[in-house]
């Protein structure tokens, strides 16, 4: 615990693992028991392969992987959309909701002009942090319980800086049986958590194990991304692509897994706003908020921040897909959205 778990868990969130609600950690390691890593450890030594449905989740080795990258996938869902007729709108930010007599009536956004625009509606799916959820509907009704707009933002968050950096090679070599690609041989690794405390750097990726379509030489160069764990505004967020490269290349090579600089070909730092909801500070108020959110019934919160749920990609989109289910079928309970995700074991559909 203390070498893997312990500084990693408080590097991630800023919290000792103490102030955590033990929710969190239910959520990642469901039906994963030390008998259960031993039993896995021994069966991967057999010449049989096995099917996931018989692998615990945490132990899961492979799964689908879109060809280049998660945003493929949502490139292909506004695609067949729009084939649908549906309009989509983008570079646009919600700023309020109106409602009347328990339900929503509309949505004002702002978009990329800055004009605001008023969308009337008959069902609201909401996927944006609760957080600015609860603030948009506050915009537009004066009245909104106040300690519903306390709690709301008092919910904590996560955010995240990547570096991407395109390397010649990297001086970790490959000592598995596992055949990779790349000359020299990388890694075989997708991820490499960094649970130091000495460094900043949470994880680092490799995308040419994660598809070789995402990187343009894969066999002569590398594409790794290193990640960061801040919060909005602090000192690294606030730091300059330059500053921040400077920094994670320093760490890097001080790890030894590069030999400085003049590795790198290419580089390019990302922020992601609310990456991480946390189960700390208001947290555990959850389900009044909840309750406050489904008392409008026309209103559905999916996704891992509009549910303020740390769910993985499936699971985020299965929340949305039991809200249509509901609107189709005419219930009025919310509590199949919710729940999704939140049984003590499952295992994932391959």
């Amino acid at each position: 615990y203390s070498m893997f778990f312990e500084g990693y868990t408080e590097k991630l969130w800023g919290r000792h693992p103490r102030e955590i609600s033990a929710d969190w950690g239910a959520q990642r390691v469901k039906g994963l028991s030390i008998m259960g890593v031993l039993k896995n450890a021994f069966q991967k030594l057999l010449p049989k392969k096995r099917d996931a449905h018989q692998v615990e989740t945490s132990l899961i080795e492979e799964f689908w992987y879109p060809k280049l990258g998660p945003g493929q996938l949502w490139e292909t869902v506004e695609r067949r959309n729009v084939e649908h007729g549906v309009h989509v709108i983008t570079d646009a930010r919600v700023i309020g909701l109106t409602q009347q007599d328990g339900h929503m009536t509309g949505v004002i956004y702002r978009n990329a002009d800055g004009k605001e625009v008023t969308l009337q509606a008959d069902q609201i799916i909401s996927s944006m942090p609760i957080k600015d959820l609860v603030e948009a509907i506050a915009h537009e009704e004066p009245s909104t319980d106040k300690e519903m707009v306390r709690v709301a933002q008092g919910l904590p968050y996560r955010d995240f800086v990547t570096v991407g950096l395109l390397v010649r090679h990297l001086r970790i070599r490959n000592t598995t049986s596992i055949k990779t690609l790349g000359d020299p041989p990388i890694v075989p690794d997708c991820w490499i958590y960094v649970q130091d405390p000495g460094y900043k750097m949470g994880r680092i990726q490799i995308f040419n194990n994660w598809s070789p379509y995402m990187v343009k030489n894969v066999d002569g160069t590398v594409w790794i991304g290193l990640e960061y764990f801040c919060k909005e505004g602090d000192d690294f967020w606030s730091m300059s692509d330059q500053e921040t490269t400077d920094f994670a290349v320093k760490e890097l090579t001080r790890m030894g897994i590069i030999n400085g600089s003049a590795d790198v070909l290419d580089s390019h730092r990302e922020r992601v706003f609310k990456a991480y909801p946390a189960y700390f500070d208001t947290y555990a108020q959850m389900p009044e908020l909840v309750k406050w959110l489904d008392s409008f019934g026309n209103l559905y919160c999916v996704g891992r921040n509009g549910q303020h749920h740390y769910n993985n990609q499936d699971h985020s989109m299965a929340t949305s897909m039991e809200a249509v289910a509901n609107i189709r079928s005419g219930r009025a309970d919310k509590t199949n959205v919710w729940n999704v995700n939140t049984e003590k074991s499952y295992h994932e559909e391959k």
